[in-house]
């Protein structure tokens, strides 16, 4: 089976190495996959990747094409001739986007609809990613399959070692947030207000933004806490990766968060308060202070969401899509 996946390529990292994960996954589960990526911003740069990818697509035959999020489907739906077409909705293209307020904007909620209305029109499948998601597409050609994470390149190691790559002190208290500080929905206002809540505690705060994906399990085992103060998620990939490498979490209740953390002792969810988000942060740290590690990746591997469980689900979806006649 040939499959195409066609991505934004526009970050420092080209295609999210989530999204290349996910295809390496189906590789090794014996699929061809091929990636394409769409660069450029606004209409200039989506009708010249429309016409890059109908050129390619005359030239590479592929029995599905697998869109991953909302405005790379509709370059999809626009360059493909025939063929297959499944989406892979993955957060705010189905929730919509956040002011600082929290509030979601005008335009968010428009492009929100226009991808309802093409999902249940043109699109042979969707893949989305939380039950919230689920409740906003309803649609019967759709199956809700969180993103996996590689437990072979997420895993935990000694808090010792993992500080002498990062270069962090052993002693410190050290509190990270994985995301861009600039994306309002990403709610750094919070973090930064909760660690400064802090300051008789001594934290060290460790934003990380753009760091290579590859060095992230260093960081997740350097940690005392990662936090994630979010208005609203899909299924977070930096919760599972966390997870992974049994590092203790402070989350606000957004997406699969809950779900995905369960009762796991070390990890914790918090309100948008400041001051109890803070609260939440010093009990995650004494957790990891007194038992080191968490049992998150055991949660991960119940919850079957390792790549290869992951890739199996994709897969069964890919065999029903091409049981179907246009």
């Amino acid at each position: 089976m040939k499959v195409l996946f066609v991505a934004s390529g526009n970050s420092p990292q080209g295609i999210s190495p989530i999204i290349r994960n996910q295809g390496e996954s189906l590789q090794k589960a014996g699929l061809t996959i091929g990636f394409f990526a769409i660069t450029g911003k606004g209409f200039k740069g989506y009708l010249k990747s429309i016409l890059e990818l109908r050129k390619y697509l005359s030239a590479h035959k592929y029995d599905i094409i697998h869109a991953h999020y909302g405005l790379s489907a509709i370059v999809a739906l626009f360059a493909k001739r025939k063929g297959k077409l499944i989406v892979s909705f993955m957060g705010d293209d189905l929730v919509g986007s956040n002011r600082s307020d929290g509030s979601v904007t005008f335009s968010s909620k428009l492009g929100v609809l226009l991808n309802i209305l093409q999902a249940k029109t043109f699109y042979s499948f969707c893949i989305i990613k939380s039950g919230e998601m689920n409740d906003i597409l309803r649609l019967n050609h759709k199956a809700l399959i969180p993103n996996g994470v590689d437990l072979e390149k997420f895993h935990f190691i000694s808090k010792e070692k993992a500080r002498s790559l990062t270069g962090v002190n052993l002693n410190d208290k050290l509190v990270i947030f994985i995301s861009d500080t600039k994306r309002t929905e990403k709610n750094y206002k919070l973090a930064e207000e909760s660690v400064a809540l802090l300051s008789d505690f001594k934290v060290k705060f460790l934003p990380l933004t753009g760091v290579d994906h590859s060095v992230l399990i260093n960081y997740y085992n350097t940690a005392d806490v990662l936090i994630l103060t979010s208005f609203h998620e899909g299924s977070p990939n930096v919760i599972k990766e966390a997870m992974a490498c049994n590092c203790p979490i402070v989350s606000t209740n957004v997406g699969e968060v809950k779900w995905l953390m369960g009762n796991i002792a070390g990890c914790h969810i918090s309100s948008f308060d400041p001051v109890e988000f803070a609260e939440k942060i010093k009990l995650a740290i004494a957790f990891r202070g007194k038992h080191g590690q968490t049992n998150g990746r055991e949660r991960i591997i119940e919850l079957g969401l390792d790549s290869e469980t992951v890739a199996g689900k994709i897969i069964n979806v890919y065999k029903k899509v091409l049981t179907i006649d246009d």
